[in-house]
């Protein structure tokens, strides 16, 4: 598996492996990413402010498999973002290794602290954090997708 900045050509990929995600979870629903009007541009976004932000796609075979990515949430902390698979890698520990990788970007950008949301139709995705390090944290005030019902935090 090899890593790659995201780019304009892995928008639309993406896009589509986000979305076939969320749908085999039944969350293609408002209030999700499922429905963000920046889904099908991320590049523009992630690319846009690369001192608070960062994507990664990762490639097997040079296939998109997934990917991986952060953003600022607040001070010195980030969240992390849109952690997605291919369901054809599923299951080989790939949720592992990019989790390593984003944990290390952002330690390298200077974040001490780690913040995501989650939901609970992903059960595979609650193991992976918990396994991680995160601990399990109060629905902040600034959270942008209604309907994630899962929050964690951890001290990179």
């Amino acid at each position: 598996m090899t890593v790659q900045v995201i780019s304009k050509e892995y928008d639309a990929p993406l896009a589509a492996l986000i979305r076939k995600n969320l749908e085999e979870f039944h969350l293609d629903i408002p209030g999700t990413v499922y429905y963000d009007a920046g889904l099908d541009h991320l590049s523009e976004f992630y690319l846009a402010d690369p001192a608070d932000r960062a994507y990664y796609c990762f490639l097997e075979y040079g296939k998109l498999a997934g990917g991986v990515g952060l953003a600022r949430f607040e001070g010195d902390c980030c969240e992390l973002q849109k952690l997605y698979l291919d369901p054809s890698v599923k299951g080989r520990g790939y949720g592992y290794v990019l989790m390593d990788h984003i944990e290390n970007k952002a330690r390298e950008m200077g974040f001490r602290k780690m913040y995501l949301e989650t939901h609970t139709n992903l059960e595979a995705a609650l193991h992976l954090y918990e396994k991680c390090g995160y601990r399990s944290i109060p629905r902040p005030d600034s959270v942008v997708h209604s309907t994630m019902n899962r929050f964690y935090i951890k001290d990179l």
